[in-house]
């Protein structure tokens, strides 16, 4: 059995990819790592990736890109504007048979690939609490309980699709084509208020065709938040901990990942992991306005008068 990591990227979140890959490498050097290319524009982030980490190219791009025209053809413009965010379904057709699929604004604190031990009593894996923050919100509209398509059970099982695992024969290519029609032909099913545009049909492929379903969070007390938007966590030797337990990852997702942002000295840490931080410039101070140069010409021109 070959069991592995899947990362889409392309050059544009090459800085994210390096940092993830970098966190991922730390703690495991071994498992296999595969990008699929979220576009043509792949070719430096992959060359970068590969001479770091052994990172390896999708090895079927032809098929990748008559999935993306399947896509295209089976959802129209307003529903679906960029096909290509729904390339993170090939992994059902890669070459792992078991696989964990990771965002690029995430970072690890551990052996991340372990999490797919439990998929020997599952066909699917996930890592969050979307259930019970977000519940249904930039998955699916009231009308899923409202029809009866979902029980309140299986809507329990709602998930964040940036961080998840699942083994290719739990989703056939064809079964996914046929899931992915009923998924065009019911828009009003699904919530893209936030530009979610995977999130909601990835939802819609798992609930309905893979009833054996875990999310690790439900099975113990403590298992730790994930969200880098969460101000609670405390870090210690560039790990963070939730009331104590550490973190299995961190997930920007929705979040700002620039200076200043939740969390950045850390993703700095694993993003200049074995190379020198660049020196940042000094600010320059910054140039007043004319209503803030008015005022202290006015300020100064009192404060004469009574000297």
């Amino acid at each position: 059995m070959r069991r592995g990591i899947y990362i889409v990227a392309n050059d544009k979140v090459g800085e994210n990819a390096i940092a993830l890959l970098n966190s991922i490498r730390f703690y495991d050097p071994d498992t296999e790592v595969f990008l699929i290319p979220f576009n043509d524009e792949h070719q430096t982030v992959f060359a970068e990736l590969q001479k770091r980490h052994n990172v390896q190219l999708f090895p079927d791009l032809d098929f990748l890109n008559q999935f993306t025209d399947t896509i295209a053809n089976i959802f129209d413009r307003d529903f679906l504007a960029l096909p290509n965010k729904m390339r993170k379904l090939v992994a059902w057709s890669g070459p792992l048979d078991e696989f964990l699929y990771i965002d690029t604004d995430i970072i690890v604190f551990e052996k991340i690939a372990n999490v797919m031990d439990h998929l020997a009593e599952a066909e699917f894996l996930c890592c969050d609490f979307h259930f019970k923050g977000r519940g249904l919100n930039d998955v699916f509209s009231s009308l899923v309980k409202e029809q009866g398509l979902f029980s309140d059970e299986q809507l329990q099982d709602v998930f964040n699709s940036g961080f998840w695992a699942s083994k290719k024969s739990a989703l056939p290519l064809e079964r996914m084509v046929e899931l992915l029609r009923e998924c065009a032909a019911h828009r009003e099913y699904f919530d893209f208020s936030r530009q979610t545009t995977d999130q909601p049909i990835m939802n819609y492929l798992v609930l309905r065709s893979m009833p054996r379903r875990v999310n690790l969070v439900k099975l113990r007390a403590n298992e730790p938040g994930s969200w880098a938007g969460s101000p609670n966590f405390q870090e210690k030797d560039h790990i963070l901990y939730d009331r104590g337990t550490p973190l299995r990852y961190l997930h920007w997702a929705g979040t700002p990942m620039k200076a200043g942002s939740p969390y950045r000295e850390l993703w700095e840490h694993y993003r200049y992991l074995h190379e020198p931080r660049p020196v940042q410039p000094e600010s320059p101070d910054p140039i007043p306005n004319s209503w803030q140069e008015l005022t202290r010409k006015v300020t100064r021109k009192i404060k004469s008068a009574f000297q």
